[in-house]
């Protein structure tokens, strides 16, 4: 992003347009990431790209203290103040915690991967010529910074760079390929010549300068509770457990065993994919199911659908397993739930369906594209509170069981095997960089108590060390909406009608879940 100086005629009339506190939210934020703006079809922001040199991100980070200082007396409703105050706290937080300076290899936390990932998916016409000076803001960043990525990230994202120097030019490169791809090399020989990179036994955030604070924050921050790291991780502890009893009573239905361990080697080691297409078709026919079914769940529903692609060989090794892009505001394209093949005849096709569930309909999908189609402002509308986003993704997951979506026992096992996951992801989040874990601890975790096969774990953990906190949203707010549904129910009997409950959580846009806490109570008194 370009600080104040560098804006366009048309950023300056969008200034000028500024109406509400609101607006100037949304305005900071998109500025703040302003890949993501065109990435959903927010016109303003098509030749801009984020400014990440200190004085860049401190220049946001003033304009977010003073966004918090009218907050204060501000007449914007409660909800939407509540949306506000989030989103300021949560970017100086991340920009206080100085990730960009060790974030180099996970799919879309690491600025560079990030844009080489974007790139492609929107117009990059107007900012193309910016490119190389991003790369330089960043390898300046990590340069001379006192805190060092891991050296196998450094590793992984040389290797992934010096591929795509190898291969032609992609279109969005356009005239300014050359000095684009002489910026990407000046990156990796950085990347290559830092000293002090961190092994795998400092993995976590506590090992850095300021990191347990930083953590703190950002806990607070994606789950948007008052949980401390302690509580999580024990939380994880007990889920982990339960989850056992759930292992065995299918595994008695299916396969006449309630042996656990012999039920985990079972999924590790058969159901595997043959192919790649078996993956693709599984996922397409989930989501034909799903989007045939939801009206009986829903009272509205979007007006775009959700196709699937496989993810580009050159991202394949730093993409998720598994994401899901939302389709711009003006409709041109649906939705998209990409799928990463890396290892797929390694992975159990038992996960095919609950992560579709997850990331299509009911899930990222159904939601991000009915809260783009209200009238709510911009910012709640597009607000990242990732314990409200990715809640209500596990949150489909097992409404998909309800909906009657789950073609076999054998897919209910993909569903509580990505509980266990989300489950462990606050065992082994807060173990790394609360406790100091090392990887290979966070590694062996995931192997007794989940089914996720080896190429998945150690992608898996990659992105927790990179991404702090994120990984604890996924089951703090699953289970508040959980808990706010079943209230809901016992205090309105007969009178709870599942549609309206569905339509309410939507609507209303990503919100902290205390927010999101007072909405529901709020609906269930006077319905």
């Amino acid at each position: 992003m370009w600080s104040i100086p560098w804006r366009s005629a048309s950023s300056a009339a969008k200034k000028e347009s500024v109406t509400s506190l609101a607006d100037e939210m949304f305005q900071t934020a998109m500025d703040h990431e302003p890949l993501f703006a065109s990435l959903v079809g927010v016109p303003g922001w098509d030749d801009r790209l984020e400014d990440l040199s200190i004085d860049g991100e401190q220049a946001i980070r003033r304009r977010l203290s003073d966004i918090l200082s009218r907050a204060e007396t501000s007449d914007e409703d409660p909800v939407t103040l509540a949306v506000i105050r989030h989103q300021a706290e949560a970017i100086t937080n991340r920009i206080d915690a100085r990730l960009v300076e060790h974030t180099v290899a996970e799919g879309l936390a690491a600025p560079v991967n990030n844009l080489l990932m974007t790139a492609p998916q929107v117009d990059m016409s107007q900012r193309v010529a910016l490119v190389p000076r991003f790369l330089g803001q960043v390898a300046g960043r990590v340069r001379d910074s006192d805190r060092r990525p891991l050296r196998r990230h450094v590793q992984s994202t040389a290797a992934r760079l010096e591929s795509f120097l190898k291969s032609p030019s992609q279109e969005w490169e356009g005239e300014s390929s050359s000095d684009i791809r002489a910026a990407i090399a000046a990156y990796r020989e950085t990347l290559l010549n830092l000293d002090g990179v961190r092994d795998d036994d400092t993995a976590g955030l506590c090992w850095l300068p300021d990191g347990e604070q930083n953590y703190l924050k950002l806990v607070r921050d994606y789950t948007t509770t008052s949980y401390t790291p302690d509580e999580l991780h024990r939380l994880g502890l007990d889920l982990i457990a339960k989850l056992r009893e759930e292992y065995a009573e299918i595994g008695s239905r299916l396969w006449g065993t309630s042996d656990v361990p012999q039920i985990f080697h079972r999924l590790r080691t058969e159901l595997l994919w043959d192919n790649e297409d078996e993956m693709v078709a599984s996922a397409v026919e989930a989501i034909a199911r799903a989007e045939e079914e939801a009206p009986k769940w829903f009272g509205r529903m979007p007006k775009v659908g959700c196709e699937v692609k496989l993810v580009d060989v050159a991202e394949r090794g730093t993409a998720p397993i598994a994401y899901y892009m939302q389709a711009p505001l003006d409709g041109s394209r649906p939705g998209v739930y990409w799928l990463n093949p890396l290892g797929a005849t390694e992975r159990s096709r038992t996960q095919s369906e609950t992560t579709a569930f997850h990331e299509a309909v009911p899930g990222h999908h159904h939601q991000t594209t009915l809260a783009a189609e209200t009238e709510l402002p911009n910012i709640r509308k597009y607000a990242s509170i990732e314990a409200y986003l990715e809640g209500w993704g596990l949150y489909a997951e097992r409404l998909a069981d309800e909906m009657g979506l789950y073609s076999s026992d054998e897919q209910r096992f993909g569903m509580l095997s990505a509980d266990a996951m989300r489950a462990a992801r606050l065992v082994v989040d807060t173990g790394l960089h609360a406790f100091g874990w090392s990887r290979q601890k966070a590694v062996d975790y995931l192997r007794e108590n989940t089914v996720m096969p080896e190429p998945e774990i150690q992608a898996e953990i990659d992105r927790y060390i990179e991404l702090p906190g994120q990984a604890l949203a996924y089951m703090v707010g699953r289970i508040e909406i959980q808990r706010l549904r079943a209230e809901a129910e016992s205090r309105m009997g007969d009178r709870f009608d599942v549609k309206e409950f569905h339509d309410l959580v939507v609507g209303s846009g990503p919100v902290p879940l205390s927010t999101l806490g007072d909405l529901v109570t709020a609906w269930s008194g006077r319905a």
